[in-house]
């Protein structure tokens, strides 16, 4: 059990990062489902003499045929281009692993996840605490690979954004986040706006 557990913990971390595929498969099976219903559908009225819902399978067939000559290039050019877009993007979707706003924390006996809005509450509070501003004066965006705080104060009034950055600094890394973002500061003190990289 010993041995596993650490592949069981990565594998619980990925499933709590990584999106589902799930609603896509559920949307390309529809559809495919869907087309092979109606030309199922289609197949059966044209053998029982009964008119077709929409085309009947022999005109479909003389129709496909000659989509060369019926259609102008560019636009059967255009309609290509399309498909393989759509092609390569269902393909990306199936290869490529889709994440989530979450983050994983360093824990060695349990997988533990944060979401990034969560995160980013947490980092504005600190922030928000250090600097004595009003809540609507801090806000935080938490990315996959950083942290931004912006802070707003009152015109006229100074920050003293070392004890800001350091704060939140201590703050990040007692969360023990797998992998550490880096955190920009920026202020808007008096009208101008810098940032500052932690």
């Amino acid at each position: 059990m010993e041995a596993t557990a650490p592949a069981l913990l990565r594998r619980l971390n990925l499933r709590e990062t990584r999106s589902s595929r799930a609603a896509v498969s559920i949307v390309v099976a529809s559809v495919l489902l869907l087309v092979i219903v109606w030309l199922g559908l289609e197949q059966a009225l044209s053998l029982t003499g009964n008119d077709p819902l929409v085309l009947a399978p022999a005109e479909l067939l003389e129709q496909a045929a000659s989509l060369g000559t019926a259609i102008l290039p560019w636009a059967l050019i255009a309609a290509g281009v399309a498909v393989v877009l759509l092609g390569i993007a269902l393909l990306a979707a199936a290869v490529l692993p889709g994440t989530k706003a979450r983050h994983v924390l360093e824990n060695s006996r349990s997988a533990v996840v944060v979401d990034s809005e969560v995160l980013a509450a947490a980092v504005s509070r600190t922030a928000r605490t250090v600097a004595r501003l009003a809540p609507e004066q801090v806000a935080s965006r938490v990315g996959r690979t950083r942290i931004e705080v912006d802070i707003r104060p009152d015109a006229g009034r100074t920050v003293d954004t070392n004890a800001i950055r350091e704060a939140v600094e201590r703050d990040v890394k007692s969360y023990r986040l797998r992998r550490s973002p880096a955190i920009m500061l920026s202020t808007g003190l008096q009208g101008t706006r810098g940032a500052v990289g932690i």
